[in-house]
């Protein structure tokens, strides 16, 4: 599984956990990222995708407007 979306492109990125204290440790901020299998418009059958639900709306949104897309052929 590709760690990251295929629509926006958002993967893992670091950050601090920071205590009361003020003192910081290193950590990591994962997507939200879930695997789907969606029907591919442009050839008509299911195809397995790493998506986050952001890139899930994004897609309905396309769907709804009728945009043409392939969702083998989208890179980020």
């Amino acid at each position: 599984m590709s760690k990251s979306c295929l629509i926006t492109g958002k993967k893992t990125t670091t950050g601090m956990h920071v205590s009361h204290s003020h003192r910081r440790v290193k950590r990591k901020l994962h997507a939200n990222l879930q695997t789907r299998r969606l029907l591919n418009p442009a050839t008509g059958r299911m195809v397995t995708v790493t998506i986050s639900s952001r890139g899930l709306r994004t897609l309905k949104k396309w769907d709804r407007e009728g945009k043409a897309y392939d969702l083998k052929k989208i890179k980020i």
